[in-house]
């Protein structure tokens, strides 16, 4: 969990003109007119919010039709695209467009989520708590009251989904409700090659060559969703220093974080996640080298690994930066320093300050028991990942709603079941990879003596335990998750090895979150209720939270920059330079139908640019508009720069990287020749 004090440690004044992931109702219009004369209404803020659209797989999106029509990401949609795939039918190298609604075809296990309503039920969260509550006490009595919450405004909402968002770490709890489909269908997707060119090597750089989108379709009653609220397709397209707007969902920020949190984010965390990272990646890698499928099995999974992978190298390259470390120290230092005013204030200030430190301190003693076995346990095995929520739903649904486990309430049960009991493919070669380099890390880690590791292994090398594990498994047939799931006593007994593999790991599990909540998120909870008053006294309030994987927007203008060589960065790419920039050798080869420009195709149109708008992890997919409202792009990616912004925002050379809404149109019309999708957003085929 983040620590994330309630504003800045800076004053207003202060912050970069283009710095923030703003609240929908605290969007600084002000600001933004000030610093770049455009004017933003309460009437696009509303269109924008209600065309902006979550993916519950992970990722964001946008309306650009009246009839439910998705505008994301490829890498987004490559979930469901990987998932449709087979030897036969392999839609991430070939793409896939449907000619006619017909030919749509449902994503297995996808959702799509439209913010209605957001509402402040702060002091009916806090309203639970007693001034005698200990700190773990009132953190289990703040869960209980927000899933009390969800839970009435779901039953009377008519099943909408509800949840409540802690933010400025419980100095403000929201209440979010979304409209939620769950009939999403895939209607077009470039080839997996141009769509992430360049691949890993390029993957956070800048000059860029993607086409990294897609779109889905959201139905409701077995037909097209009516979507009054979309977003137009902008006739001009992305012009440099026009001002953009970014909305979607960036996922975590640690902009608010304490020097505590961060020093244990540089020494603990992040050297532990790179670390097993690289250990699945180089296993995928080699399970990939052995054949043709093998490579197509394991892509979707080997990417997204190595995204994250690169993204935390790069998090970590920032709190290795004295200049970043010595930033927060005084940032630290400022806030201490205003308290100073009022001695009372600092004297509480600083004993909560060292209540979140030791907290820290204390989390070293059990984080790679947390990470192994409740953050990431055995990370990209499906079959485990549907085991353990057989065996904790059956468990979970016999509880009181406010006593459950988050995933398993009344309000995000039908998201789990979903995932649960979706018809997807799993591959047990690949299952047995992720789930040996699990083992071999748990046994590196821990220790052999580890009371987990000697049960999971039993006497067996991790490769001898995994093919154990996966070969006994009946998991991939969805009426025997279900027969499980709807009888715990048989999940309990059940002798299918991913499910043996769940019983041995659950109850570590539960241990450690138990740890975790009592232990750090107690008291930083209460640590934060208690600065967020400081902080209330001596700023007030006008500044973002932190991100949360809630709707957000940004903004900043298309613009180049100057390298840390000293070289001048256009803000766009053109089609002539993927030309350039392609060898014909994997990851810069191009799909045959790429290979050849055809007649009328226009070289010159911008394909990716750069802004200074500040996005994050989750804003992949988000629309990029103009003043207007109108799209002028697609956010899918930052540059290599950019990722310690995760801490603290810079606009020198830090930049997000977005797909040119003309350059899409242009692969659309003359390489695609999808006419359908050009005239539903509005654009002409020729």
């Amino acid at each position: 969990m983040n620590v994330r004090l309630l504003l800045l440690a800076v004053p207003l004044a202060c912050v970069t003109a283009d710095d923030g992931i703003w609240l929908f109702n605290q969007f600084p219009k002000e600001r933004v007119k000030k610093a770049h004369g455009v004017a933003i209404t309460d009437a696009l803020l509303d269109r924008l919010r209600l065309a902006s659209v979550r993916l519950e797989g992970g990722g964001s999106g946008s309306f650009v039709s009246p009839l439910g029509l998705v505008f994301t990401n490829h890498h987004v949609a490559s979930d469901c695209i990987q998932k449709l795939s087979s030897s036969a039918t392999d839609y991430m190298s070939n793409g896939f467009w449907a000619a006619t609604a017909a030919d749509e075809k449902p994503c297995p296990d996808e959702s799509v989520n439209v913010l209605l309503e957001i509402r402040d039920v702060t002091a009916r969260v806090n309203s639970a708590i007693s001034a005698s509550s200990s700190p773990a006490e009132a953190t289990r009595k703040r869960k209980a009251a927000r899933i009390e919450v969800e839970q009435e405004c779901t039953q009377s909402s008519g099943g909408n989904l509800c949840q409540v968002v802690t933010l400025y770490s419980g100095g403000l709890e929201h209440l979010y409700r979304y409209k939620k489909y769950t009939d999403v269908r895939l209607v077009f997707a470039p080839e997996d090659s141009i769509a992430a060119f360049g691949g890993d090597p390029d993957n956070f750089e800048y000059p860029r060559y993607c086409l990294d989108f897609a779109f889905l379709r959201v139905y409701e009653n077995g037909k097209p969703a009516a979507t009054p609220n979309y977003l137009a397709w902008s006739k001009t397209g992305a012009r440099e220093k026009d001002l953009m707007f970014v909305s979607g969902h960036p996922a975590s920020t640690g902009r608010l974080a304490t020097l505590a949190e961060l020093e244990f984010f540089r020494d603990y965390s992040y050297p532990l996640n790179t670390e097993t990272l690289a250990a699945i990646i180089s296993a995928l890698e080699t399970y990939g080298k052995e054949s043709a499928e093998n490579k197509r099995i394991a892509r979707d999974l080997l990417v997204a690994l190595q995204n994250s992978y690169k993204a935390f190298s790069g998090f970590l390259g920032g709190l290795r930066d004295p200049a970043l470390m010595a930033r927060k120290r005084d940032e630290d230092a400022t806030l201490r320093n205003a308290a100073a005013r009022n001695a009372k204030q600092l004297e509480e200030l600083n004993a909560v300050l060292g209540e979140v430190g030791s907290a820290y301190q204390s989390y070293r003693d059990f984080y790679k028991e947390y990470h192994f076995f409740e953050y990431r346990p055995v990370r990209g095995s499906d079959l485990f990942r549907i085991a353990l929520n057989i065996l904790r739903s059956g468990v979970e649904k016999a509880k009181p709603n406010s006593e459950r486990l988050k995933e398993y309430t009344d309000s995000a049960l039908p998201r789990t079941e979903q995932s649960m009991f979706a018809a997807i493919p799993i591959h047990e070669s690949m299952e047995i990879v992720v789930v040996k380099a699990w083992l071999t890390a748990i046994q590196k880690e821990l220790g052999p003596d580890h009371s987990l590791v000697k049960e999971a292994l039993a006497g067996r090398t991790p490769a001898e335990a995994a093919e154990a594990y996966v070969r006994s498994s009946k998991l991939k047939d969805v009426a025997e998750r279900k027969r499980l799931a709807a009888d715990p006593a048989a999940a309990a007994a059940s002798e299918d090895g991913m499910m043996k593999l769940a019983r041995m790991v659950d109850p570590h599990g539960r241990r450690v979150k138990r740890q975790y909540e009592d232990r750090v998120q107690a008291a930083v909870e209460n640590a934060a209720s208690r600065i967020a008053r400081v902080r209330y006294s001596l700023f007030g309030t006008g500044d973002y939270p932190d991100a949360t994987f809630t709707l957000r927007l940004s903004f900043g203008p298309a613009t180049g920059y100057t390298n840390r060589q000293g070289k001048p960065v256009p803000w766009a790419t053109l089609f002539s330079g993927l030309y350039q920039r392609a060898t014909g050798v994997e990851p810069y080869a191009l799909p045959p139908r790429w290979k050849t420009p055809p007649k009328g195709f226009r070289l010159a149109t911008p394909f990716n640019f750069v802004t200074t708008a500040d996005t994050h992890g989750g804003n992949s997919g988000s629309p990029t508009v103009n003043a207007n409202g109108e799209v002028t792009g697609i956010l899918f990616d930052g540059n290599i720069e950019s990722l310690p912004n995760r801490f603290v925002y810079r606009a020198n050379d830090q930049r997000s990287v977005h797909v040119a809404s003309q350059g899409i149109v242009e692969a659309l019309r003359r390489i695609y020749k999808a006419d359908r999708v050009l005239a539903e957003i509005g654009i002409s085929v020729k």
